[in-house]
């Protein structure tokens, strides 16, 4: 299921992106930092709980949960993360065709990625390039 926009949960809601956010869109939201109901709103058809959410930000569950309840910001360097794991999500749906189909893939073993299931490696800039690239891979039919 591929998401038409990005809502940061701003009242301005003009800012919405359709498809692939703007550059000027991803630098200002990444530095204002993403306020945790709009965290929410945007990860809310990810399969991916508060828990997981926490160990691809490197965040403990009490600061996830300090952040909900003070309606705090996420910092930058979090913010930036959150929005490169939700493209690549939309992005692996589209490829996929669904997000369920997206969804089995992300918690299979990969042999393309040395038996390493695609989920685990969410939680680094690195790992999430690797899933890029293999999305493009598969996307171009090129498997292995």
């Amino acid at each position: 299921m591929k998401k038409d926009s990005y809502d940061t949960g701003e009242e301005d809601t003009s800012k919405s992106i359709v498809s692939e956010p703007s550059v000027g869109y991803l630098i200002n939201t990444s530095r204002q930092g993403i306020p945790f109901n709009a965290f929410t709103k945007m990860t809310e058809k990810s399969p991916f709980s508060l828990d997981d959410w926490s160990a691809f930000l490197h965040l403990s569950d009490r600061t996830m949960q300090r952040y909900k309840k003070e309606k705090k910001a996420f910092d930058p360097i979090h913010s930036e993360k959150i929005l490169e794991i939700t493209m690549l999500y939309n992005r692996g749906s589209e490829v996929f065709g669904t997000s369920e189909k997206f969804n089995t893939w992300l918690n299979a073993k990969s042999i393309a990625l040395g038996g390493i299931k695609p989920k685990d490696l969410l939680d680094n800039t690195f790992g999430i390039g690797l899933l890029k690239n293999e999305l493009t891979r598969i996307e171009h039919g090129v498997l292995a």
